[in-house]
């Protein structure tokens, strides 16, 4: 008979309680508001480049917009390290006040700055250091409200509760672009230059709070305070452990999610500013990639019942073989400057996205166990995102400007999920469905 997390025997009860049902509140708000605070800077791009790296070039500015977003990704793996090692000890709870409150601030002080026509050279550093403490808290926030909600989660339902609380990272982009969206219409250019791009990232610490508020009418799983009390006695050491234990998973893990951060963030990171380089206007942009990451947060839980039903590794191949197969197609038609064909290649890709988010966002936290989750996972999943989310904008908006060919990220985007689909094949990546904790168990 299986005893599950939750300290029931056979199967996990499929009602939830109130506890849990607040678990799944606060980590979603978590999550929605890291990504807001991530997403802004995607989608404020062009507005940023002007403002913070003016020059004569337009595909130099871009360029140095877009490797600042990427430095915020290569700051994640340490703070995950910190944040998760932390959080395997101390709690998740504890340590996602701290990330909440850490990611809002820096958001708030970048609608804060003075621009390079101010201060110069001063005011692209300063954005600089305000993108390191993003990213730094957002290595612990992206993987310990994830965690949180999975160790708190009915058996049978993983899936579907760790998609409902990924899925929170696609509405920023909804919330984010149709705010833009309405400050551009409503301000003269002029006006919006001067202070209306501002107030999309003033509106990050006030979020921070109700996030905050949430969380405090929440409490650490079961599962943590076994692990907990066990630690009282013995020596814990969550980063030797991790590293010791899960070489192997944490691998995994790396090009599982390596290939998912990648088609996430051009989806929300780059493709408001590639529809603009590619003839569509601002406002155009934003309303078409507004409706695609709509479609992306409705459909992705649906992905997460079907992985719930028929394991993680089969979405995983399923996923990986349809961006093989369709990126290059859906980026062709992304860059039709069709309105109509663009918001059709969109949709296209997010039904990839989130038939290989139906097995990956279980599989990242379901592979490793409750003693060292937060460290295995935190590391494995913020070098996976620091390597290729954090690149994909920089990497797309090069390849464009190199080639001259603007099909050319999708071509990326299909070799990756290629090389993917043949490590999944052939490499001992585990199904990791209603898989137990043993030692939590026992």
């Amino acid at each position: 008979m299986r005893t599950s997390e939750h300290g029931t025997r056979g199967r996990a009860p499929t009602r939830p309680t109130g506890v849990q049902k607040r678990v799944l509140a606060g980590g979603s708000v978590g999550q929605f508001i890291e990504f807001y605070d991530f997403t802004l800077y995607g989608l404020s791009a062009v507005t940023l480049a002007a403002l913070f790296f003016p020059g004569d070039s337009q595909l130099a500015s871009m360029l140095s917009t877009f490797a600042t977003f990427g430095v915020a990704f290569f700051v994640r793996p340490l703070g995950g390290l910190f944040f998760g090692a932390l959080g395997d000890r101390i709690g998740r709870r504890k340590v996602l006040y701290t990330t909440l409150l850490t990611i809002g601030g820096a958001t708030t002080l970048i609608g804060l700055l003075p621009t390079y026509a101010t201060i110069g050279a001063a005011a692209p550093a300063l954005l600089v250091l305000c993108r390191l403490a993003q990213g730094f808290s957002a290595g612990g926030e992206s993987v310990g409200a994830p965690a949180f909600v999975f160790e708190h989660a009915p058996l049978d339902r993983r899936g579907f509760w760790l998609c409902i609380t990924i899925s929170a990272t696609a509405l920023p982009s909804v919330v984010g672009g149709t705010l833009i969206f309405v400050l551009s219409q409503a301000l003269s250019p002029e006006d919006f230059l001067s202070y209306g791009w501002r107030i999309p990232f003033l509106l990050a610490l006030p979020l921070a709070f109700i996030g905050l508020w949430i969380r405090s009418r929440t409490e650490e799983s079961p599962a943590f305070q076994q692990v907990l009390q066990k630690a009282e006695h013995r020596e814990h050491s969550p980063v030797r452990e991790a590293f010791q234990e899960n070489k192997v998973r944490m691998l995994q893990v790396i090009f599982v999610m390596g290939l998912t951060a990648l088609g996430f963030y051009f989806l929300s990171g780059y493709f408001v500013s590639y529809l603009q380089e590619t003839g569509l206007s601002r406002e155009a942009s934003l309303v078409t990639n507004a409706a695609a990451m709509l479609l992306y947060a409705l459909l992705l839980p649906v992905g997460g019942i079907i992985g719930d039903r028929v394991g993680r590794k089969p979405m995983l191949i399923a996923g990986s073989l349809a961006l093989a197969v369709l990126a290059v197609p859906s980026f062709t038609l992304v860059t039709s400057g069709s309105l109509g064909l663009a918001l059709l290649g969109q949709s296209l890709f997010v039904l990839c996205l989130i038939t290989y988010g139906g097995g990956c966002y279980a599989f990242f936290v379901e592979i490793f166990t409750t003693r060292t989750r937060f460290t295995s996972a935190a590391v494995s999943y913020n070098v996976a995102y620091a390597a290729f989310g954090g690149t994909a904008p920089f990497v797309g908006t090069y390849l464009v400007g190199s080639t001259g060919w603007e099909s050319a990220p999708g071509w990326y985007m299909a070799a990756a999920a290629l090389i993917v689909l043949v490590l999944l094949v052939t490499t001992r990546v585990p199904e990791t469905r209603r898989r137990v904790d043993v030692e939590v168990a026992r």
